[in-house]
């Protein structure tokens, strides 16, 4: 089997490995000021912000696209 995808930074990460990663790597308080929505600001945890993201294309396109800048500055320091 060959990877299809070889290019996407977001391939064969599932949204709950991108929201747990970012909520490790942040801490919910620093995702609500990054990302202001209420799943990160309001009694926060990964199975509310999965049930809002997977309903919120734009707030799912938010969250990913600050995983990637994310991985990507963890990637430059190495």
């Amino acid at each position: 089997m060959t990877d299809t995808q070889p290019n996407n930074p977001l391939h064969g990460i599932t949204l709950e490995q991108i929201v747990t990663r970012l909520e490790k790597h942040y801490g919910w308080e620093e995702l609500g000021r990054r990302i202001e929505i209420r799943c990160f600001t309001h009694d926060p945890s990964v199975k509310s912000s999965l049930k809002f993201l997977r309903k919120t294309p734009w707030a799912r396109t938010k969250v990913e696209a600050l995983f990637v800048a994310t991985q990507n500055s963890v990637y430059q320091r190495k």
